[in-house]
Order: C-alpha cells, then sequence, then structure tokens
C-alpha cells in the first residue's frame, strides 16, 4: 500500500520498555509487571501491553496513506488521513484485553495452546478518532443501518501486517454493521492514544475551553490508524488499517472463524469443529489484584528470583498468578487493589474480598476518574473502562485471598477455572486466588 509496508522481518522493530515481560520475541508479544496496572487508572502507552501477530508495519509516508472503503456499496472510496482528521473527533476512555488473558493459569488445569499470558494482557487507554459511523456516513450508510441495499450485514477490517495464520496473509476481523453504524456503540478509527498535554483554547463566544490533546498512535499499537471496538476482546480491534469491507457475513479470517472461539472442556483437538461456534465478541466480567503492605512492600517468590516492586494479581479474566506464586509479608495491614471489568459497556456493581478463602466476604471500594465518585451505569462513569478497586484489611497469619467481581447485569465470575477450562485457553474468568505467607520479612 502507498504511503506503509509490512516488513518481511523484524530487523527494524520499534524500541520497548525495559520492564515488559516478554512471552514471544517473535512475534512481539509482552506485558508489564503486574504493579503497573493498579497503579494509574490510564495504561502508560509503553507498558500497555503489546499483542502482535507479525512485525510492525513502517510507515514512509503518510500523506500517501489511506484506506480503501468498498464492498457491498455503490460508491467505493479511499479515505486519507486529512479526511479522517476532518471528521468530528471523539476521545473514548476504553480497556482492551487479549482474550488469552489468565492464559498460564487455565494451562495449569490441562495444556492449552496459545501465547503464555499471566495477568497483565490488558489496558485502559484514552483512545482519540473519528467514529466510525461517521466514516460510513460519507460512503452513504446511515446510522443505526442493518443491511446495507446491496446485502451487507458486517463490516471487515483489513490490517497491512501479514501473519502465519494467514498464510502470509493480512490480519482481519469483522464486526456487526448495525454496531459499526452505532454512535453510541462508540467505534473509532483511532489515531491517538493517550492524554500528552492539556491546552486552553479561546472561543469569541464562549471564552476559554480546556482542549485535552493525545498523542499520536505509536507503532506498537497501530500507527497511523486503526479501529477500537469497545467492549470486545481486543482481537477485533485491528491495528495498521489497509481497508474496510462491507460484507455480507462475517469474515472468514482464520482469527475470526479458527481461533477466539469458546468450546466446552468435553472438546479437544482430536474433536473439535470450529464451525459449531460464533467467534467470541464481548469478553466476560475480570478482575485483577494488587497486594501491598502498608509500611512498605511485599516480595514475590517465583522459583529462585526475588523481586522487589508490588505484584498485581488478576482475578477472573484471562489473566491469574501462577499457582507455585507465594506472597509473603508481614503480619498486620495489608492494602488489596486491582481492577475490575466487564464487557459490552456494563459496570461494576460490586467487588467482593475474602481472606479467608472464601468463607466470609467484604466489599471494596470503586473508582475510575480522580475527584467522581463511581456508579456503575451512571452517565458520568466512562462504561468502557476498568475500575479500580481497594480494600485494607489485617492479615495476622498466612492464609488464602479471594477476589471476585459482579456487573451491573448481575454477571459474577465462576468459581472454578476447571468448569470453564477450554482447549484455547480464552476468557479464564475464575475466581481469582493468592496465597498470602505472613511472616517474618525485610521488606
Amino acid at each position: 500500500m502507498p504511503g506503509i509496508k509490512g516488513p518481511s522481518d523484524y530487523s527494524q522493530e520499534p524500541p520497548r520498555h525495559p520492564s515488559l515481560q516478554i512471552n514471544s520475541k517473535v512475534p512481539f508479544n509482552a506485558e508489564p509487571p503486574r504493579s503497573a496496572l493498579a497503579s494509574s487508572y490510564v495504561t502508560p502507552v509503553d507498558l500497555f501491553y503489546k499483542r502482535n501477530h507479525g512485525p510492525i508495519p513502517l510507515v514512509d509516508d503518510i500523506d500517501r496513506y489511506c484506506v480503501d472503503i468498498c464492498g457491498l456499496i455503490r460508491t467505493p472510496k479511499k479515505l486519507y488521513m486529512r479526511d479522517v482528521r476532518m471528521l468530528p473527533k471523539y476521545n473514548v476512555t476504553a480497556t482492551l484485553q487479549c482474550a488469552g488473558n489468565r492464559r498460564t493459569a487455565m494451562s495449569k488445569t490441562r495444556k492449552v495452546r496459545g501465547v503464555g499470558w499471566d495477568v497483565s494482557a490488558i489496558g485502559n487507554a484514552v483512545w482519540g478518532g473519528a467514529k466510525l459511523a461517521d466514516v460510513l456516513e460519507l460512503i452513504g450508510i446511515p446510522k443505526l443501518t442493518c443491511s446495507t441495499q446491496s446485502g451487507g450485514k458486517h463490516v471487515e477490517f483489513v490490517s497491512i501486517d501479514k501473519c502465519k495464520e494467514e498464510n502470509g496473509g493480512p490480519y482481519k476481523a469483522s464486526i456487526p454493521l448495525s454496531q459499526a453504524t452505532n454512535p453510541e456503540a462508540d467505534v473509532l478509527l483511532a489515531y491517538e492514544m493517550n492524554e500528552e498535554h492539556n491546552v486552553s483554547v479561546c472561543f469569541s463566544n464562549t471564552g476559554k475551553c480546556l482542549v485535552i490533546m493525545l498523542k499520536p498512535l505509536n507503532r506498537d499499537h497501530g500507527y497511523p490508524l486503526r479501529v477500537i471496538v469497545p467492549g470486545v476482546i481486543g482481537a477485533r480491534s485491528v491495528k495498521w488499517l489497509d481497508s474496510i469491507n462491507i460484507i455480507a457475513e462475517e469474515c472468514q479470517g482464520f482469527f475470526m472463524q479458527k481461533d477466539y472461539k469458546m468450546f466446552p472442556p468435553s472438546v479437544d483437538w482430536d474433536n473439535i469443529n470450529w464451525s459449531t461456534r460464533r467467534p467470541q465478541m464481548d469478553f466476560p466480567v475480570q478482575f485483577a489484584l494488587l497486594i501491598r503492605h502498608m509500611p512498605g512492600a511485599l516480595r514475590q517468590y517465583k522459583g529462585s528470583r526475588t523481586y522487589s516492586e508490588p505484584c498485581a494479581l488478576d482475578s477472573t479474566a484471562s489473566v491469574i498468578c501462577s499457582l507455585e506464586d507465594v506472597q509473603s509479608i508481614k503480619p498486620g495491614k495489608v492494602t488489596i487493589s486491582g481492577y475490575a471489568v466487564s464487557g459490552g459497556g456494563r459496570g461494576i456493581e460490586r467487588v467482593d474480598i475474602s481472606i479467608d478463602g472464601g468463607k466470609t466476604w467484604l466489599e471494596a471500594s470503586r473508582s475510575q476518574k480522580t475527584g467522581v465518585p463511581y456508579i456503575a451505569d451512571h452517565v458520568s462513569s466512562d462504561k468502557w473502562a476498568w475500575v479500580l478497586f481497594e480494600v485494607t484489611v489485617d492479615i495476622p497469619c498466612s492464609t488464602e485471598i479471594v477476589a471476585k467481581a459482579v456487573d451491573s447485569a448481575a454477571n459474577v465470575q465462576p468459581e472454578n477455572v476447571q468448569d470453564i477450562w477450554n482447549l484455547r485457553g480464552i476468557l479464564n474468568t475464575s475466581w481469582h486466588r493468592v496465597q498470602v505467607r505472613a511472616g517474618h520479612s525485610n521488606m
């Protein structure tokens, strides 16, 4: 494509933060330390998890870069960056997460296939760009449309990058046209990510107005243009956009038809029939933990290695601590914090914490934006974003800490990972359990 190219090798990869925990070097897949997740409502760009299927594309001429919009429409169109930027810009705070989050925990029940994500294949960001509903109006598709006159019912996003799963072809995915044309779904063609600075702009009729300026996407996260589909597994938010196709059926790409589908525990690689399940879209309610000893830090032991920074521990999604991980603290006051999130724009109604293995429970406080009380599904809350929680408890002896979340539709995380095991290790939303060893600590 003019202006951008997908390299054939990994010799021109972008720099990455040294604290990222690398799960795959080629292609590059990595997650931040768990402590990074609960320490900030908006995840820093450098610490946002990296999920790739091939070499990172390179832009050589941004003015020549364009996206082809075609398919079951009357008038195909080439969409240049200047066209996108002329449309109304929206900033949407949304959490993205890989469907394989917490896969390592599920693999301990029975082996699964996929990148070995621990607890941090998730992040929350402010995305800036044009709404897809506005873009589709440029080619004659009105808002709230379920089907075009030519029979188009789905919107397919095709990437620049090439991946082995597509036999060297591009990564692609799709969403229903009804979702794409619904302004309330907040589907974006995003070109910015996270706040850079605030500026005051003067208007003759209204005076000064505070404007939030966002940073351009970086290469790892889809520069120059990507799709953001809030409330849906990250696999549908296609990066490095090459084309948008209006199609009659779901995208037939590998990652829609041969991956990211939820099967029961009885299905294995010998009897799987991919056509019996629909592609996964919404992600279920999930939860992650960070434990801090009040006077100081905690120490995490994993094999013979010692980590001095706090450790965030995830609960019901695709991320959880390994069973051999042990948290060693001094007896006394301990702060338990982390994040909880649900798909489909559903808020978090409650976060429950147990410090006796699930026998009794107490409720943690919830928050999002500083200074704004969090109310699930309220207009003041970010409906597509995670919720941070915190509770301080007294832990006098070694115990098991358990956490679970409840969303605004009363969806509750399942108690045991064995009940939701699946051969691809996706959507691990089981209760999060952490073994705490209370005793002498030098930290």
